[in-house]
């Protein structure tokens, strides 16, 4: 569990000490990578609270995730179509079922905390 969020503060650390601008002709890049991190990372949290976590499958999937996000949005643009929209809608379901998953188990661990 300590892995995403180290890695999530750095990456804010680093992202607000440094005054990096990003050419717009990558913003379709950058914004899939981004959402590809996010749906990794809450992924490992949900592993996580259902005790399924795995460092490797999650290391793995991390840049697994944003080589093929990113290599579909490359194949889009030199064929002319914008292949980074269907990265953007998979990775967006799964980001929200990861987050509603998460919702449920923090809810019934609460509940039952409650309850004794």
């Amino acid at each position: 569990m300590w892995l995403p969020v180290l890695g999530l503060i750095i990456g804010l650390f680093f992202g607000f000490m440094t005054d990096i601008k990003i050419p717009e002709e990558y913003s379709n890049y950058l914004s899939i990578a981004v959402l590809a991190a996010l749906d990794t990372l809450f992924g490992g949290i949900r592993a996580h609270l259902q005790d399924m976590y795995d460092e490797m499958v999650f290391v793995s999937g991390f840049f697994f995730n944003i080589i093929l996000a990113a290599g579909l949005a490359f194949l889009g643009v030199h064929l002319g179509v914008d292949l980074y929209l269907a990265a953007i809608f998979a990775f967006g379901v799964r980001l929200f079922q990861n987050i509603a998953v998460i919702r449920r188990i923090l809810l019934t661990k609460w509940t039952s905390k409650k309850e004794k």
